[in-house]
This record gives C-alpha cells, sequence and structure tokens, in this order.
C-alpha cells in the first residue's frame, strides 16, 4: 500500500514560518511521499519561496511539487523553482518524475494546468489572438501532462499520480460560484489524464471547493486546497500492483 500525502494553496508568506513544518515531521509515520498542489507562496516573490523551502526541507518522505498561479504572480517562476529544488524538492511543469516509496516504484507527472472550462461550458481557440492563446495555454499544459503520464508506461511503476495546480474536473468545484469555473481548471486536463492514465489525480486553486471527484474514465480526482481539507495535509492510498 502506497500512501500519498498531499495539499496545496498553503499560501506562505514571512508570518507563517514554521506553521506547518511539525506537521511534516509527522510523514514517515502516515505517508510515502508529499505532493504539494502549487500556490506555495501568496505572491511568489523569492522570500516567500524561501520560507517553504525552509518548510520541507530535508524531509524524511521525497516531496514532488507543481507551482500555481500566485507562484507566477511576481514573474520570478524561476526563481521560486530554485529555491524549492535547493531545499531537495522535486518541482515539475510538464514532466514526470519516480520515487521509490517502501521499496515501490511511484510515477508522478505534475503540470500547472490552466483555465478554460468543462464540456458544454468551455472556451474556444477562436477569434481574437488572445483568446485563441488562453485555450492553446492549457491545451499546452494538457499535452504535456500527458506525455508526461505516458513517459512513465516504460518505468515499472506500481501507482501514477497526475499532479497539477487547476482542476480537471467540475466535480471538485462546487461550493465554487459556477461562474468562475473557467478559471479553475479545464476538461483537457481529464482528457490528458484518461487517455494517458493514472491512479489518482490531485489538484488545489478551488478555496470553495469539493475534496472529492472523478474523471469520466473513472480516475479518482482529489482537490487538496488546504482550504478545503483544512490540515496540514490529506493521505491518499493507493494499493501497488
Amino acid at each position: 500500500m502506497i500512501r500519498v500525502a498531499a495539499v496545496g494553496d498553503i499560501h506562505m508568506g514571512p508570518d507563517s514560518q514554521g506553521l506547518l513544518r511539525p506537521a511534516f515531521e509527522t510523514l514517515p509515520d502516515c505517508a510515502d511521499l508529499l505532493l504539494l498542489a502549487g500556490d506555495l507562496t501568496r505572491h511568489g516573490t523569492p522570500e516567500e519561496a524561501r520560507v517553504v523551502a525552509r518548510e520541507v526541507r530535508d524531509l524524511p518522505v521525497p516531496v514532488v511539487a507543481v507551482l500555481g498561479n500566485h507562484d507566477h504572480h511576481d514573474e520570478q517562476p524561476e526563481k521560486v523553482t530554485a529555491l524549492l529544488q535547493e531545499a531537495g524538492v522535486t518541482v515539475l511543469e510538464g514532466e514526470a518524475t519516480v520515487v521509490e516509496c517502501a521499496g515501490t516504484r511511484v510515477g508522478v507527472a505534475g503540470a500547472k494546468g490552466f483555465g478554460g472550462g468543462f464540456v458544454g461550458r468551455s472556451a474556444g481557440e477562436f477569434g481574437e489572438p488572445v483568446m485563441k492563446e488562453f485555450v492553446r495555454t492549457t491545451r499546452r499544459s494538457a499535452d504535456s501532462l500527458h506525455a508526461a503520464l505516458k513517459e512513465l508506461d516504460a518505468e515499472g511503476c506500481a501507482a501514477r499520480v497526475a499532479l497539477t495546480h487547476f482542476s480537471p474536473v467540475a466535480d471538485t468545484l462546487a461550493g465554487e460560484p459556477p461562474e468562475i469555473h473557467p478559471f479553475l481548471g479545464s476538461y483537457l486536463l481529464a482528457e490528458a489524464i484518461d487517455t494517458a492514465g493514472a491512479d489518482l489525480a490531485v489538484h488545489g486553486h478551488a478555496h470553495l471547493g469539493t475534496e472529492h471527484g472523478m474523471t469520466a474514465g473513472g480516475v479518482r480526482v482529489r482537490n487538496v486546497a488546504q482550504p478545503v481539507i483544512r490540515r496540514a495535509f490529506n493521505v491518499y492510498r493507493l494499493g501497488a500492483a
């Protein structure tokens, strides 16, 4: 049994140093790895990223992350990524990694994702260049997530997890105003997950959403935004092959 701890939207700043570290230090007792589903900072500044880095540095379990929209706000995502990597975090954007968990190989494919909406109420690549680029941004992210998941096919993984910030399904947005659903995720991410295959998908971003959802292809989706799960992290169990 593989135990996956996950949380997103921790929105850390200088005044929150040490808030999560005590809980993270208990991870070996309950989880085999930690996934961070974006919006780790408030405004994406290096100062805030250093706070997150200190919070997760030298944890006794592997830590894998994607960035969120807040982590891009200061327009220094490369610096945020570098600071997290220096602390031992694997930061993914259209990439995959394999971690050893209790003797089992677990593959994680990650991408931030983007908006656009869901089947029946989604934006299309039509009209003004800025609208076409909006949708193409999501499509590129979904394509990179698909490729990363497929890359794991050859890695002999017992389980595969899709890690995003934006949601792949509308299910986990229940509680959010419907008017903003197009800015919270896209069905293209779910299509990527279903066509490439995964055992679990986790995301954040939707603070007023719902934890549990599922893709059309039957992949479990979990919204792990901290305002939703209301704890330092949740743990999800995957059966080893």
